[in-house]
């Protein structure tokens, strides 16, 4: 498997040219954000990713997680790189100083969850969860509940997990028939969670478990559901790990990927009653578990991007020292120099160079939405992030598989064998379009509720924003703008009369929008990666006119978002009409299926 570099020079080209990294450190309590500070955490978090991280993604594969003797132990080597995350304070890095965090921008913290997917994704899930549970905690929390567990979860000493699927209820959550009795001021919780990301493991010295269930007499469906902390250790008064809780692992999945990661099978209340403490009101959890579920669905958009990265530097590792054929000069060369491999290579480039650019920019407009001193300018960036999470989470896993099985085909048959490790990192992503509600789920969501809920009005907002910078590609100079304008105006334009056709549709026939509902989706993140890369063009050919240093760098910049106006993004009026005319065929009888 080749070794992993972060790629910091794009990493830091996304962040100052489209997300605006400067402008989010001059908001209201990012001003430790400065540039030398961002350039110092970007370049350690690139040594441990490729330090400490990714040497251990291999081994942790072939060995796996392991429940011995009722106790789950993970591979070698990952406890030891965790106690260094931990003391490095890496988990902190998003959160509130006043629990121990480090106040930086989300938009920084999504770029290290880049470089430690990158690195080791089966490592990066535990994490990823922990830090979804402080967004929880700190939202709903009450100030004991932040009092008590916030401080070690920020540290790490302490993991979380998300508790919501059982085997009766996959997505369907109205299902869930794990109970919660009250006990006094507690309640106690009796029933089996399966799936569960870290449920149990030897990296931390307290897991908190986050879990839905049902009260006695809550109403059915999911409007019944409450959300209860279950830790494995409960606190005790000096606010360490006391007695152990009536929960426990009772097996682990056998996976297609993520092999490292333990996906737990847990059990609650065997000998009673697992003691829990209700979060907020009865019968509201689902409204606050989408808390955690938003910020780990960016999370796991991060992750198809990251697998995507990492599957390209090992392919394009590959094509540079594999010699096989005859190249352009007709002599035997490096399969990198036959027209067809470098498609493949572009196509896997700018696929990422779109993934990383919607994912920051996502963060960023998440920061703004947090921090910006004016309420307008916070309500139209949160309206834009509700809008682009399910595009970040489904469009991006989608191309984080997409890229993955490229780069086995540029290995050809070596791709298909495991010692080369390429077949890996195909296995480690297909995972992403499934949980945190599948990306069928996710595309409901985005026609469903927030296309619907404000009549399209952030989503014409956004498709504004494309048309501001189609006008300045027409004052750019050369044929690549010229050429990635057109591009860009046909597929605005396409994206216009889909999301038109969806808000005119739904009213009259649900079911017919929601048949467009994934190619809406993917519509939006081609055109929306599309768009990123066009201002992205527009960087470097602003930069290339002030001259210096970096012009090669720039020029690829310039290419890769030309290619991906020519091949990727050329494809969105096609997309256009299976939205609107894809449903027709899906009354075919089911007995036909």
């Amino acid at each position: 498997m080749t070794a992993y570099a972060a790629p910091l020079r794009d990493i830091a080209f996304v962040l100052s040219e489209l997300v605006g990294i400067e402008d989010i450190a001059a908001l209201p309590g990012y001003g430790e954000a400065t540039p030398e500070t961002v350039g110092a955490v970007l370049e350690e978090a690139a040594r441990f990713a490729s330090g400490v991280l990714a040497p251990l993604n291999r081994a942790g594969d072939v060995q796996g997680s392991r429940l011995e003797n009722g106790e789950v132990r993970t591979p070698d080597g990952f406890p030891d790189a965790y106690r260094q995350f931990v003391d490095s304070g890496w988990n902190g890095v998003a959160f509130d100083p006043a629990y121990g965090g480090q106040g930086l921008p989300w938009a920084l913290a999504t770029a290290l969850q880049e470089m430690w997917n990158s690195a080791n994704m089966a490592f990066a899930l535990c994490p990823l969860l922990t830090q979804a549970g402080v967004e929880l905690l700190q939202a709903h929390g009450t100030a004991e509940q932040r009092r008590g567990y916030l401080n070690p979860l920020i540290a790490g000493t302490w993991t979380g997990t998300m508790n919501l699927t059982e085997p009766q209820a996959g997505s369907d959550l109205g299902a869930v028939k794990t109970r919660a009795v009250r006990d006094g001021a507690r309640y106690r919780v009796t029933g089996q969670k399966i799936f569960i990301t870290y449920g149990d493991h030897d990296l931390a010295e307290n897991i908190v478990h986050m879990v839905l269930a049902r009260t006695a007499d809550a109403p059915p469906g999911s409007k019944g559901l409450s959300l209860f902390i279950v830790p494995k250790f409960l606190p005790g008064p000096d606010g360490r790990p006391g007695p152990r809780n009536d929960v426990r692992c009772v097996s682990l999945e056998r996976k297609l990927g993520i092999h490292a990661s333990p996906t737990a099978v847990m059990s609650y209340g065997d000998g009673g009653g697992a003691v829990a403490e209700l979060v907020g009101a009865e019968n509201r959890g689902i409204e606050y578990m989408f808390t955690m579920m938003n910020n780990a669905r960016l999370a796991v958009g991060v992750q198809g991007l990251a697998i995507a990265e990492r599957a390209y530097q090992q392919a394009r590792d590959y094509a540079r020292t594999r010699v096989q054929g005859r190249t352009g000069d007709g002599g035997p060369g490096p399969i990198i120099g036959h027209p067809d491999l470098r498609r493949m290579l572009l196509t896997m480039r700018a696929r990422i160079d779109a993934m990383r650019a919607l994912t920051y920019f996502t963060a960023g407009a998440l920061d703004r939405a947090r921090r910006h001193p004016d309420l307008d300018e916070r309500e139209r960036n949160q309206a834009l992030v509700d809008l682009l999470i399910p595009v970040v989470k489904g469009w991006c896993t989608d191309g984080g598989c997409a890229v993955a099985s490229l780069g086995i085909q540029v290995h050809g048959g070596a791709g298909y064998v495991e010692e080369t490790g390429a077949a890996q990192h195909f296995r480690d992503a297909r995972i992403a379009p499934i949980y945190e509600g599948t990306n069928g789920i996710q595309a409901i969501d985005l026609v469903g509720r927030k296309l619907m809920r404000d009549g399209g009005a952030a989503a014409r907002g956004f498709i504004a924003g494309l048309r501001q910078t189609d006008a300045d590609l027409g004052a750019a100079p050369g044929d690549d703008a010229a050429a990635i304008r057109r591009s860009l105006a046909a597929a605005t334009a396409a994206l216009a009369g889909a999301t038109d056709w969806l808000i005119a549709t739904w009213p009259g026939d649900a079911p017919r929008a929601l048949a467009g509902a994934t190619p809406y989706l993917d519509l939006l993140g081609t055109v929306a990666g599309g768009w990123l890369l066009a201002e992205s063009a527009l960087a470097a050919l602003r930069r290339l006119a002030q001259g210096g240093a970096g012009s090669g760098y720039l020029e690829a910049k310039l290419m890769i978002a030309r290619f991906y106006a020519d091949t990727i993004l050329a494809q969105a009026p096609g997309l256009a009409a299976a939205v609107i005319d894809g449903g027709a065929a899906l009354v075919l009888p089911e007995e036909q299926f």
